[in-house]
């Protein structure tokens, strides 16, 4: 499976756009795309996951680092409708209390 990731940026904020896998193979993309948001210095990232449809310890990763450096900045970072696999990873991994 694929992972295709879309941005759109205004006004100091952007909103990422996940669909497909992410996993240790398509993590980068999206890793990619954060870091391209964070070099433009934007204060608010929203990352919708309504089309992922798998999320593996990898993705987690790419989304905790892009949080802890955005908070670095003054910014913050919140993920919008998770499905209910993903939703079930960040509650037993203790994660959907950091993404707030």
């Amino acid at each position: 499976m694929e992972l295709n990731v879309s941005t759109a940026s205004q006004e100091g904020h952007a909103v990422v756009t996940a669909t497909g896998e992410l996993d240790l193979y398509t993590a980068p993309r999206l890793q990619a795309a954060l870091a391209g948001l964070l070099r433009e210095q934007v204060d608010r990232i929203v990352v919708d996951l309504s089309g992922v449809e798998f999320c593996d310890s990898t993705g987690m990763n790419v989304l905790l680092a892009a949080m802890k450096r955005l908070k670095e900045q003054g910014g913050e970072l919140e993920l919008a409708a998770p499905r209910p696999a993903v939703r079930r990873i960040l509650q037993v991994t203790g994660l959907d209390t950091v993404f707030t």
